[in-house]
């Protein structure tokens, strides 16, 4: 699936304390207010599982990413994939929450290499806790764009809410 692999000086990591944060900008500041002040409480409160990249050894933030547990109300999907899921009043699924890349870096499609990877992780946990989708709840236009791009559908009611399913990502990798 992934260009990525071996040819990359970036990596993702596991957010820690000493990655640098403070001049990171993505052009959004919703996503790049919650990097400087929200992610390390959402992180120890375990609300959600935030994930960086970095370049070489350098623990500047140059994007990020956010994985959570959540369940969607099944009468919200889009009616060709309800039909094909059981019945229950809500459906398990990961939330991918944000999803940014440092202005200075745009263009590198670092932003896809970010996906890549949260896709990967979401459906690598799938054998410990079941979801059937990726969601995600895009902030702009721009990003539901991206989004799209990548084969996410739009929920019926709410076009800024989008999934993937998770038998379409197996198929990715």
């Amino acid at each position: 699936m992934s260009e990525w692999e071996g040819e990359s000086p970036y990596r993702i990591e596991p957010l820690t304390k000493d990655h640098e944060r403070k001049n990171f900008s993505c052009g959004v500041e919703e996503l790049d207010r919650y990097l400087h002040k929200q992610i390390s409480q959402d992180q120890k409160r375990r609300i959600a599982a935030p994930f960086v990249l970095v370049e070489g050894t350098s623990r500047e933030v140059a994007g990020y990413y956010t994985l959570s547990s959540s369940a969607v109300d099944l009468s919200a999907w889009p009616p060709e994939l309800a039909k094909k899921l059981p019945r229950y009043p809500t459906v398990p699924v990961v939330l991918l929450g944000r999803l940014a890349v440092d202005q200075k870096r745009r263009g590198q499609k670092l932003g896809e290499f970010l996906l890549i990877d949260a896709l990967s992780k979401a459906l690598e946990n799938t054998d410990k806790v079941g979801a059937v989708a990726v969601i995600v709840d895009a902030i702009n236009d721009e990003a539901v764009s991206f989004y799209r791009h990548y084969d996410f559908q739009q929920f019926p009611e709410q076009p800024n809410k989008l999934l993937l399913p998770m038998k379409t990502i197996a198929q990715m990798f």
